[in-house]
This record gives C-alpha cells, sequence and structure tokens, in this order.
C-alpha cells in the first residue's frame, strides 16, 4: 500500500534546479533510499518533505493527505538529524523524552514509551549517561530513539551513518535495518554512500541534477541500471559507447562485443560488470589489452587491463589471488547475457 505520493515535485533557487518533475511512490513500511552525488536534490526532496522548504510546483500526500497543507510541527513525520543535534546537558533519557515532553504527555506514558524504545535501541543501561560519554554509534542511537519515540508515520534521516567510522558504521546499518523491520516505521533515507543505500534500502531513488534517473530493488539497480548515469554511478562497471546496428552491437575503435541487442537500432552504451569479464588467450576477433595492475582487496583481486582504442582500462574482477602478473597480453570477452545495452 503506498503511505507517500511525490508528484511531480520541482523546486528552483534562483537559476538553479534542484528538482525537476521528481514522482515517487513510496510504500508502507518500506526503508527507502534517496542516493545521488552531491548536489542532486536528494537532500532538498527530504527538506520539502520535513516541510523545511516548498515545492514551486507539485504535491505530496501522506496516506491521502495533503502534507504540504500541514505545518512542520503538525506533521506525523519525524527528522533524524546528520550531527544527531543531541542536548548535551541531557541525560540519554531526557533527550528521549524531549519531544513527549513538549507534546504535555503524562508522566507515565512518558516513561513506558522512553523505557520501551531504549530497550529496542539497546541503550536502557545508558540512560542516566549524557552525549558525551557515549560513543558515537551510541549517540547515533539515541538520535533514532528520540526520533522513533514519537511514534511518526514517516521518518527522514539525512545521511545518518556519515559520522561513524567503517566498522561501527557497518554494525549501525544492520541495526537500522533491524530496528526498522521491528517497529513498523516508514524510513526515508537520504545518502550518497552506495554500499549504505544497497544494504539498508528495499528500494532505491537513484537521482542526478535534480531528477529521478531509476527507481527499482539494490539487485536490479545493480544488474540492469537502465540510465547510463547508473551503470556508471552504481559500483564498478565497464562502460563502451558505440551503436546497435542488425542486433549487433559495435564500440567505437573496438568493433562488435559480445551482447544480446534488445533495443532498437541507434546509439548506445554497453555496461559490463568486472565480476563478469574474463581473461582468457588472445585469439584473432578477440578484444586484447595489456595487463597493467593487480590489486588484492581482502577476497577479491582486481585487474586492470589497457585496451588499444579504448580511453579507460577494462577492469576485471576474481576470487581470491590472481593468477596473472602485469604486462601479460590477454584476450577480454564475457558471455553475451551478461552484457546491458543502454540505449542513448
Amino acid at each position: 500500500m503506498t503511505l507517500l505520493s511525490i508528484e511531480g515535485v520541482s523546486r528552483k533557487f534562483g537559476n538553479v534546479t534542484a528538482l525537476s518533475d521528481v514522482s515517487i511512490d513510496i510504500q508502507q513500511g518500506e526503508f527507502f533510499a534517496l542516493l545521488g552525488p552531491s548536489g542532486c536534490g536528494k537532500t532538498t526532496l527530504l527538506r520539502i518533505l520535513a516541510g523545511f522548504e516548498t515545492p514551486d510546483q507539485g504535491g505530496v500526500r501522506l496516506d491521502g493527505t495533503d502534507l504540504l497543507k500541514l505545518a512542520p510541527h503538525k506533521r506525523p513525520v519525524n527528522l533524524m538529524f546528520q550531527s544527531y543535534a543531541l542536548f548535551p546537558h541531557m541525560t540519554v533519557a531526557k533527550n528521549v523524552a524531549y519531544g513527549l515532553e513538549r507534546e504535555n504527555l503524562p508522566r507515565a506514558e512518558i516513561k513506558a514509551r522512553v523505557g520501551e524504545v531504549l530497550e529496542k535501541v539497546g541503550l536502557e543501561p545508558m540512560a542516566n549517561r549524557r552525549p558525551a560519554q557515549l560513543s558515537g554509534g551510541q549517540q547515533q542511537r539515541v538520535a533514532l530513539a528520540r526520533a522513533i519515540v514519537k511514534r511518526p508515520r514517516l521518518l527522514l534521516l539525512d545521511e545518518p551513518l556519515s559520522a561513524l567510522d567503517k566498522k561501527v558504521r557497518a554494525e549501525m546499518q544492520l541495526e537500522l535495518k533491524r530496528l526498522q523491520h521491528e517497529v513498523g516505521i516508514t524510513f526515508v533515507v537520504v545518502t550518497h554512500d552506495q554500499e549504505e543505500a544497497m544494504s539498508l534500502a528495499d528500494r532505491i531513488a537513484v537521482m542526478d541534477q535534480g531528477r529521478v534517473e531509476q527507481v527499482d530493488a539494490p539487485v536490479t539497480l545493480y544488474d540492469r541500471p537502465r540510465t547510463y548515469f547508473v551503470a556508471d554511478f552504481i559500483g564498478a562497471n565497464n562502460l563502451f559507447t558505440g551503436a546497435i546496428r542488425g542486433g549487433v552491437f559495435s564500440a567505437e575503435g573496438l568493433g562488435p562485443l559480445p551482447s544480446k541487442a534488445t533495443t532498437a537500432d541507434g546509439s548506445a552504451a554497453l555496461a559490463i560488470r568486472p565480476e563478469r569479464v574474463r581473461l582468457t588467450e588472445p585469439t584473432p576477433g578477440m578484444v586484447q589489452g595489456v595487463v597493467v595492475d593487480v590489486s588484492f582487496y581482502g577476497g577479491v583481486s582486481h585487474i586492470a587491463v589497457e585496451v588499444t582504442g579504448l580511453g579507460r582500462k577494462v577492469l576485471a574482477a576474481t576470487q581470491g589471488s590472481a593468477r596473472i602478473t602485469p604486462g601479460t597480453v590477454v584476450g577480454v570477452t564475457w558471455r553475451p547475457e551478461d552484457a546491458v545495452l543502454i540505449p542513448n
């Protein structure tokens, strides 16, 4: 069931278009990510949902209600800030209780709800500590507890894990996902971190220059990108520009490449993931190149191949340590069904 409908939202700041005709439907109970580079419009969209910005045109409906007509403090929406914005002079419990106290709820109800949410995030033993006495990961949990204790219909998270180191970030990604399923609140997270979006979200909207490029599940975005930007932005990829003629894709300077053409004749790009690339003995008619670098990344080796006539190196990935050395001449190929053709 659709909880949030964003319909044709546009926003300009002077001559700069931050959002251009953005339309997205987000489902009840979904963990949804807005992903894109800096300046793509994702934070502007988040601020519109929170009520800190007003679109120039378009509408936003939450469960059928016009969200834009509601003042920020009256929206069933909560925002978890990137900086956490905890009150340093208050205890953990007081930080979490603050929003409920502002609503003048009964003390007994506040105490019960704060205790319940602190237990969920694993901070019950630290209820009387101050933020300065907590680690970065623990502070992040306090901010999350404060956001969900008010039981919003929609929780917005602005780069929620950016302040954490890599190990703690990985732990908190699992924790966020677990909590989201447990509390049943719809989460919308803004991030520029692909790994974060791919590990957290049920679906992702990839944005660029104020537009939505593609909305899909993480696996679909990775395996079947629909635009050149998505293919280049999501993970490592080998991209060849060229054209389709008579069902055959030919790359500029290389000639025909393995693919199954499913689009009409015309200019196109071919995308092939490094783990799908195979390096073999070179044979006539095959793309050939010279290995220029072999790097080992804890279980996976990346092999860079310089191909004559191509402006960028071809990247291949293989499990374990690679049995190949720089300077080796290799053939570069892949299964036709593994290639993705993207019309230009």
